[in-house]
């Protein structure tokens, strides 16, 4: 089944320095159907101002993962990592049994788009750790390039404490990919730029997204281009 959920369905708004979409229950927002997906417990696309961002702040036993569509993003926490996040790069925080971090737009002119992520870990009380990878980004030229895994392993790619695989893919006009799974699991897309069609029936815009269950193929296809991801969950 692939139920289509469209971008202006988000929880939205704008507080000046902050722009956010919330796919699922985040904050203030609260939907009891609409809790997770699979360990997807929070998928958050955010438009951050310049010198602007959320302040020192605490997690616990969740994966955070965060990947850069445009600007940058400087980000600090106690464990000791500092590193600027910018595009065609990746970040995988386990916050375990506590974490504190910061996470700021550091350029004094752009604007930052980011997608954050948010699992659940296979099981509570990790040592908190972060890590960061960049990728190649011409290696997903009308392909899937797995960015953050548990199952595939690789100097590129990210590990995560629970049994799924994200992938990012940039589809040029005309052509198309196809992924196979277990139809037990489950799939989360989120197009971040152009458009794609799935199984030849199902179209999604810059910010839909789709998820998909009981389902052993998915053909991807884009007539005029396009950006997204695509999460393989239990």
């Amino acid at each position: 089944m692939i139920q289509i959920h469209p971008a202006e369905s988000r929880f939205s708004g704008n507080i000046g320095w902050l722009q956010f979409n919330f796919s699922f229950s985040f904050a203030d927002y609260y939907d009891p159907n609409n809790m997770n997906f699979g360990p997807l417990r929070v998928f958050n696309e955010d438009y951050i101002q310049p010198g602007k961002g959320f302040g020192t702040h605490p997690h616990r036993d969740m994966e955070i993962v965060s990947v850069v569509i445009s600007g940058e993003l400087a980000h600090e926490d106690n464990t000791g990592g500092k590193e600027v996040l910018r595009v065609g790069e990746v970040q995988r925080m386990t916050a375990g049994t506590g974490i504190l971090h910061s996470e700021i737009n550091s350029s004094e002119t752009e604007t930052a788009n980011i997608m954050q992520l948010w699992f659940l870990p296979e099981e509570k009380g990790l040592t908190p750790s972060y890590e960061q990878k960049t990728f190649d980004q011409e290696a997903m030229r009308n392909g899937l390039l797995p960015i953050v895994s548990k199952r595939i392993q690789g100097d590129r790619i990210a590990t995560i404490h629970q049994d799924l695989t994200i992938y990012l893919s940039r589809l040029e006009a005309g052509n198309n990919v196809t992924f196979k799974q277990d139809p037990a699991r489950k799939i989360y897309l989120f197009v971040y730029g152009g458009s794609v069609t799935l199984n030849g029936e199902h179209a999604l815009n810059r910010s839909d997204a789709a998820r998909i269950t009981d389902l052993s193929e998915l053909a991807i296809a884009s007539p005029d281009g396009a950006q997204f991801m695509l999460i393989d969950l239990p």
